[in-house]
């Protein structure tokens, strides 16, 4: 069964900076990295709902499904917990409410084994200051969208997505459910 991911570009047109948050030491991939709210969907669970809640359960910034705009799809042939593959869907968001701090520190607390790891460090980043060491598969798409100059990224011709269009969510959920079993 492939892995589904989504990943939120947290995108202020205003200052031209992005959410980043560097990943702990102990975490299960990108340790020590910086990336994107990232997280992997629940059975069932549509990958724009996804999206929504890793944002909120990694940062506590809260966006509408609706405002999601596709800005990259990267397709894996293995990942952490993911032997099958994986397709992580990155979405650019420009309309949001809150600021980045964790949500519920109990609910988002990460474990490896039975010892807590610290939650993750947040940062407002300058898109043309992109800290390293940073995650290689989110950043990508970031890096994507900040070419394009705008939240509707083209999604790759190539990609099984990319027949709904730049920018569109639109079916993405299907795709996504067929992608996972």
């Amino acid at each position: 069964m492939t892995l589904i991911v989504a990943a939120v570009i947290v995108h202020d047109n205003a200052t031209n900076r992005v959410v980043l948050l560097q990943r702990s030491q102990n975490a299960k991939f990108a340790q020590g990295m910086w990336d994107l709210p990232a997280g992997k969907s629940e059975p069932g669970e549509p990958v724009t709902e996804t999206a929504v809640r890793e944002l909120y359960e990694e940062t506590s910034l809260t966006v509408k499904p609706e405002s999601l705009k596709v800005a990259h799809i990267v397709h894996g042939a293995w990942g952490v917990e993911a032997p099958n593959g994986f397709l992580t869907v990155v979405f650019a968001a420009h309309e949001w409410t809150g600021e980045p701090e964790t949500a519920n520190p109990a609910s988002t607390r990460r474990f490896v084994g039975s010892i807590p790891t610290p939650s993750p460090r947040y940062s407002w980043t300058h898109r043309t200051q992109l800290p390293t060491p940073s995650a290689a598969v989110s950043i990508a798409g970031l890096r994507c969208h900040l070419m394009d100059g705008n939240s509707e990224a083209r999604v790759p011709t190539n990609q099984r997505a990319g027949r709904f269009g730049p920018g569109s969510a639109r079916g993405l959920d299907a795709v996504a459910r067929s992608a996972s079993g």
